[in-house]
């Protein structure tokens, strides 16, 4: 039995996860906290937030965002994809920086106007 608190709504409801009873879920307050609790244990994703660095702007790094949920364990493979993007002003937000992050036709997307 694994507990959680759910993190999809602002109710915090403490989720109760049993893995040895097909992945049962209780304590949610809403579907969507039965559906996270699951997914949590069996498919864990998250979207990514980070910095690019840019040039001919204001400031030097750009803010960037995965442009939806990748899997948790491609998060350094993903992360390790910006290390060399260098961007030139100007950018707007929504441009996309790094199409397909590993296969998993999410994007590496600006967040800012530069």
């Amino acid at each position: 039995m694994t507990e959680l608190t759910c993190i999809v709504c602002p109710k915090g409801c403490r989720l109760n996860v049993d893995e040895e009873n097909g992945f049962l879920v209780t304590g949610y307050g809403c579907p969507r906290g039965k559906e996270y609790g699951h997914k949590e244990l069996t498919a864990p994703t998250r979207t990514l937030t980070s910095i690019v660095r840019i040039e001919g702007a204001i400031h030097p790094c750009c803010p960037v965002k995965t442009s939806g949920e990748i899997p948790k364990k491609l998060i350094i493979q993903a992360m390790n994809l910006l290390k060399e993007v260098r961007l030139t002003a100007p950018v707007d937000a929504g441009a996309v920086v790094v199409q397909d992050i590993c296969g998993t036709g999410v994007d590496w997307i600006t967040t800012k106007n530069m």
